[in-house]
């Protein structure tokens, strides 16, 4: 946070300011508005402005914190203007989680803890393709399958979803797939294929 952002975080009048997410039992977190801009060297033509969002924590009780301050100021820099800033700030936790959780994922399940060869180039090609596998996750799980899967990793998705175990079953002149799943689940897979945008 720039001097000149936290100067117009703390000009906001004390009205302005909002309560957003759950209680807490030991602080105070609201959010507001900043009318802010940034003193740039150089802009693009066509830039949009950046919208600011600020967030204040303070204790409960008059309480200090850890380094002897009273409040604490966060801010979100968005080019949405259409949400609610307490809204804005939901959206804003909810896109991926936390930085360590995906670079778990990214390491451990997408394989890019392992590089595959000795050239830049090619650990550079790997990374991207884990980077899009995880993108490509992330978006099925929140456009094509249920909500209870929206926290699932790409491990639970393969038992669950992609390698789910089938025999192929010739039966009075037909030929049937037979799943080894509960029927939720290939519910689920189909109705998951339907909502799928389809390109031509």
């Amino acid at each position: 946070m720039s001097e000149a952002l936290h100067a117009a975080i703390q000009a906001v009048p004390e009205a302005a300011w909002a309560p957003y997410g759950d209680p807490h039992p030991a602080e105070m977190r609201e959010c507001t508005e900043v009318p802010f801009v940034p003193g740039e060297k150089a802009e693009k033509k066509d830039l949009q402005p950046l919208r600011y969002v600020a967030i204040r924590i303070r204790k409960k009780q008059g309480e200090l914190f850890e380094d002897g301050s009273r409040v604490r100021h966060f801010a979100v820099l968005s080019n949405r203007w259409e949400l609610k800033p307490t809204r804005l700030i939901e959206w804003h936790r909810e896109k991926a989680g936390t930085v360590e959780m995906v670079q778990d994922v990214l390491k451990n399940e997408l394989g890019a803890g392992v590089l595959p060869s000795k050239y830049f180039g090619a650990h550079a090609a790997w990374l991207r393709l884990a980077a899009i596998a995880h993108n490509v996750l992330t978006a099925l799980k929140r456009i094509a399958l249920p909500a209870e899967l929206l926290t699932a990793r790409p491990k639970r998705l393969r038992f669950l979803i992609f390698n789910t175990p089938g025999r192929l079953v010739h039966h009075a002149r037909n030929l049937m797939l037979r799943l080894a799943t509960l029927a939720k689940w290939t519910t689920a897979y189909r109705e998951g294929l339907r909502l799928l945008p389809v390109t031509t």
